[in-house]
């Protein structure tokens, strides 16, 4: 009717030439491709850092120009330092989310 748990469980397990094959290749691999150390972090945040700083800025800048050539009732610079501040916002969330993405694939693929 029913096989033993024993059997089942030693039909799924993997064997120990496989744990210790897999064991070797996982660490062949980080050999070849060690871990981003500190300075990774600092420069991705640096990078981060003015994706955002650059547009918020050009946008401030743009909207003192629009407010020295057209003064009106509302602020140019507020409204084009906003909207640089989203769209560098955007940006970095864009680039963070496509990096861990492909850190995601490459971890993957590492387990297979």
């Amino acid at each position: 009717m029913t096989e033993p748990p024993e059997r089942k469980h030693s039909d799924t397990a993997p064997t120990l030439a496989g744990q210790i094959g897999d064991k070797a290749a996982r660490k062949l691999k980080a050999r070849r491709n060690p871990t981003p150390g500190v300075w990774f972090g600092l420069g991705m945040m640096g990078l981060i850092g003015w994706s955002v700083a650059v547009p918020t800025l050009l946008g401030a800048a743009l909207g003192l120009w629009l407010d020295k050539q057209h003064p009106g009732s509302h602020s140019w610079t507020l409204a084009l330092l906003v909207g640089g501040l989203a769209l560098g916002c955007f940006n970095a969330w864009h680039w963070v989310a496509k990096e861990e993405r492909a850190m995601r694939e490459e971890q993957e693929d590492g387990d297979e």
